[in-house]
């Protein structure tokens, strides 16, 4: 068998515990132990999602009882103020930063992360998001805005960045057999971390808040050390494998796909192929599509179904009361809850098709069922149907997260994984686009139309169309999709030369006495240390989405 030791170790330096020579596995490790280990980091940085269970308490933080509005005050004034009560939409510009330095921090950084591995990018990820939250809790303590901005919405996307990526390169490597379902397992994590840290953090805040304060700064700080110590056991819990590491008694398929390649594509080189554009566009327009229904999801199903959700068919939104519209806002946020949900879900269940059929086939059944859903909208609403109009948007955002679990396989299939996790960082910043687009677009059209005099109920449905012809576009870009020249693909040598480094000389490959691995007793415990707080978070939120019907 060949030697795994380290090129630090063989000039008589040790390397440092965060370092890639360290996680080299070794025989008899058991490869189910690492999406575990990705799913610790990404259901702590999914809280970003459940960030604005603290918005509403935190616009009554100076008032209490009531927010204290300054009506003049302008941003610049807001960020500084320590006697007025800061505006939700001044502290939902956290969603912005939060998106936006995820993808910036996963380009910049990606190529970083390939050369020190998923072990010290965890690290850094966990002292980051939960660094910005405790800087974050300062900043709520002290009434400065600018302080919660640069600690959670600076620092902690920073984290987001690194966090989200550190486990990709890692987990298409474990599983050659399984690209798409490994990557869902973990970064169906990512979907569910609102699911279980906005329901902690509610507990939280009632358990701190007193009649002088409403318990924000407190669940900050505990949140903080919580997601630390979670994420800190995910970074050390990593191992990368063996240079050229096949599972025991696997072979490439003999009739090779052509969407997949053997070889492989240097970072550098990437983003020079016009399939990178195209693949960027592809998850672009998918998520501009989703990420838009997300962020209106709620006011949605009040504005269409308005009395019919409390029994009152008669009234519309315009004609509840004040208390009506408390109540049915309790059931949209239900609603919120189901669709997070379908977006967990769709991540491990469409990345695992996509095993089977292949991922440009995939985003091919995303496009084509999301242009038909989101053109049936408008009528599913206009027949007050809330059975089907749930579904229909269920399955629109199960394929929002499937293009966020699928998109990295398809990335290995065509630039080939060496470089893979780096080139998904850089891929990233499609998604800080989407983040500005589909908001943009569904709240301005809103806006327009309700300015326009159309009644609430229909205010969306120019808006379904939009969405519809921005995934026609994705479609057509799927279609041009198309393998690599050989020009672009790295010699064997290089391959070769760049998986030598850190580690010696090593044989062709093979399993390294590793081999398939299975739930042992120890891979059990670690599925159970993040699935009982998943299925904790998944408990809570159908418990609400029940009050939907």
């Amino acid at each position: 068998m060949a030697t795994l030791e380290g090129a630090g170790r063989l000039s008589g330096v040790r390397p440092g515990i965060l370092d890639r020579e360290r996680i080299i596995a070794s025989a008899g490790f058991n490869r189910w132990l690492v999406p575990p280990a990705a799913l610790c980091i990404h259901l702590c940085i999914g809280m970003a999602y459940g960030f604005s269970v603290f918005w509403l308490p935190l616009s009554r933080a100076v008032g209490l009882s009531a927010p204290k509005v300054c009506g003049d005050m302008t941003i610049f004034q807001e960020l500084f103020t320590t006697t007025c009560d800061w505006r939700v939409a001044s502290m939902g510009w956290m969603y912005t930063l939060f998106f936006v330095l995820l993808g910036a921090s996963a380009a910049i950084w990606g190529g970083w992360l390939e050369r020190v591995g998923p072990r010290k990018a965890g690290f850094v990820s966990a002292v980051c998001w939960s660094g910005g939250l405790v800087l974050g809790a300062i900043g709520i303590y002290t009434h400065q805005l600018w302080l919660l901005w640069l600690g959670s919405g600076v620092i902690g996307g920073i984290g987001l960045g690194l966090g989200y990526i550190s486990p990709v390169s890692t987990l298409v490597k474990w599983f050659p057999d399984r690209r798409g379902m490994a990557t869902g397992m973990a970064i169906m994590g990512f979907g569910g971390g609102a699911m279980i840290g906005a329901p902690l953090a509610n507990m939280l805040m009632n358990y701190f808040k007193t009649p002088t304060d409403v318990g924000v700064w407190q669940t900050f700080l505990v949140m903080g050390l919580i997601y630390f110590v979670f994420m800190t056991i995910g970074a050390f819990a990593y191992r990368i494998t063996p240079p050229n590491w096949r599972p025991d008694g696997w072979t490439p398929p003999a009739q090779a796909n052509t969407m997949i390649t053997a070889h492989h594509v240097h970072l550098k080189d990437a983003h020079k192929t016009k399939q990178f554009w195209l693949i960027w566009a592809v998850l672009c327009l998918n998520v501009s599509a989703g990420i838009g229904v997300i962020g209106m999801a709620s006011p949605m199903l009040q504005e269409i179904f308005s009395g019919k959700l409390i029994g009152l068919p008669d009234l519309s939104f315009n004609q509840l009361s004040a208390e009506q519209k408390t109540l049915i806002a309790g059931i949209a946020a239900g609603f919120a809850g189901l669709l997070s949900l379908f977006n967990i879900a769709g991540r491990f269940f469409w990345a695992s098709l996509s095993d089977k059929i292949g991922r440009k086939n995939t985003y091919y059944v995303f496009f084509i069922l999301g242009i038909v859903l989101y053109a049936l909208v408008p009528t599913l609403a206009a027949m007050g149907s809330k059975v089907m109009f749930v579904l229909a948007f269920g399955i629109i955002l199960s394929m929002y997260g499937g293009g966020f679990a699928t998109v990295p396989a398809y990335l290995a299939d065509i630039f080939g994984t060496q470089f893979v996790g780096a080139i998904h960082g850089r891929l990233l910043t499609a998604w800080a686009t989407a983040g500005i687009i589909g908001p943009v677009v569904v709240n301005y059209i809103r806006e327009a139309q309700i300015a326009a005099g159309v009644p609430r109920a229909q205010v969306y449905d120019f808006t379904m169309y939009i969405l519809a012809g921005m995934l026609v576009l994705g479609l057509i870009c799927n279609a041009l999709v198309r393998p690599l020249a050989d020009k672009w693909f790295m010699k064997p040598e290089e391959v070769a030369a760049l998986q030598a480094k850190g580690v010696a000389a090593t044989s062709g490959g093979g399993s390294y006495g590793i081999g398939k691995g299975g739930l042992d007793a120890r891979a059990a415990a670690f599925w159970a240390f993040v699935g009982i707080p998943l299925a904790w978070g998944v408990w809570i939120t159908l418990q609400n989405a029940a009050k939907i019907f």
